[in-house]
């Protein structure tokens, strides 16, 4: 995908980095949240889905606390950033408001995205909140997370959810221009790459560490977090939030900061994601109506076209779908575990509260967590 094609992406995550919201550590940007509010509702108006990874909360919560200096302890920084959610939250709600657009608040640990039964919920929710037209805005559970599950920063959570939810295109404001062939500070005649592979073997030794002290990333953090989007297709441009308008001119495709390229496709990158790096736990066999379904029309798999269920697995883990011949033709993410699949196999999903005591997800396997084999 060339910049130009971004005008036609469908999915965005923006990641706004501490020092951009908080002015360098002195509070709220509350004039530049507002442009780029405007900017993210104007994509909303283009049936864009928009999703927003803020940073932040521990920055403003040491501004509302009277901190001059990053906390080191972990629970002096659970509280700081307890105090600084609720000056994100209202400000980034008001202004989205104003635009007629609803906001969601989502807080995840790394256990959210690395547990298959939380990771599903998780899709789920951010999936069924886009589909009401709302702007999730995602933060790092920083309240309760611990060293061992932390992120880290919120850079790498950015690419996360853009593997989550498939996003086109992952946008990271910060306070560089983007990525250059040197630090800056250090070496005078560095230059600004525009475009560059996230396989390019010089990335490393160019991106440097955080300067600000505000947040836990650097541009190093950032071109992982650019090569882990990349895993399910999603291409990843760095820019400088500071410049005007600056996420409507990334989307109108002008040389803007550094585009990081994928190394593939999003249906290929997710296809050997689920084919290939998942250990199958269960098999359910379908009938032949089901599987001319999911071959001819790809549609999800319900659980009416199931006629047996075998394995031990939970909600969100990995199953092959085999004909009544055993051959395997599909492998998915599972909605329920083998005991409710066990009972709802051959059943109309306006039975599934009889018959398990609740109603969630229609499809035994969505289409969107489902290859054909």
């Amino acid at each position: 995908m060339s910049r130009t094609d971004f005008a036609g992406v469908k999915r965005v995550v923006v990641k706004i980095g501490s020092s951009l919201l908080t002015k360098g550590g002195q509070g709220l940007d509350k004039v530049s949240i507002a442009a780029w509010v405007k900017q993210m509702s104007e994509l909303k108006r283009q049936s864009v889905d928009v999703v927003l990874v803020s940073s932040g909360s521990v920055a403003e919560g040491m501004s509302r606390l009277g901190l001059k200096v990053r906390p080191k302890t972990l629970h002096e920084l659970q509280a700081a950033a307890a105090v600084g959610q609720m000056g994100l939250v209202r400000v980034f709600d008001d202004n989205f408001q104003q635009h007629g657009l609803h906001a969601a608040q989502v807080l995840l640990t790394h256990d959210d995205l690395s547990d298959r039964q939380r990771y599903l919920n998780a899709r789920s929710t951010l999936l069924t909140l886009l589909n009401f037209g709302v702007v999730p805005v995602i933060n790092e559970n920083d309240t309760v997370a611990t060293e061992e599950i932390r992120f880290g920063d919120n850079d790498t959570l950015a690419a996360l959810v853009a593997n989550l939810i498939e996003a086109d295109l992952l946008i990271i404001l910060t306070d560089q221009q983007g990525l250059y062939t040197g630090d800056p500070g250090i070496y005078p005649d560095a230059s600004l790459i525009s475009e560059i592979s996230v396989n390019d073997g010089r990335l490393e030794q160019m991106a440097g560490d955080s300067r600000s002290g505000l947040g836990r990333g650097g541009m190093s953090t950032k071109v992982r977090a650019a090569r882990l989007a990349s895993r399910s297709g999603a291409a990843t441009v760095i820019a400088a939030g500071g410049v005007v308008d600056v996420i409507s001119s990334v989307i109108a495709g002008d040389k803007i900061g550094t585009y990081f390229l994928p190394d593939i496709e999003p249906l290929v990158a997710r296809k050997r994601w689920l084919a290939g790096q998942l250990q199958v736990k269960g098999r359910v066999v379908l009938d032949a109506g089901a599987v001319k379904v999911l071959k001819s029309d790809g549609k999800s798999l319900l659980a009416v076209g199931v006629k047996a269920v075998y394995g031990q697995f939970e909600r969100g883990e990995l199953v092959s779908c085999v004909d009544e011949h055993g051959l395997e033709v599909a492998r998915g993410l599972i909605n329920y575990g083998n005991a409710d699949a066990q009972l709802i196999a051959g059943k109309s999903s306006l039975q599934f509260e009889s018959i398990l005591g609740y109603a969630d997800d229609s499809e035994m396997i969505h289409r969107d967590n489902m290859v054909l084999i």
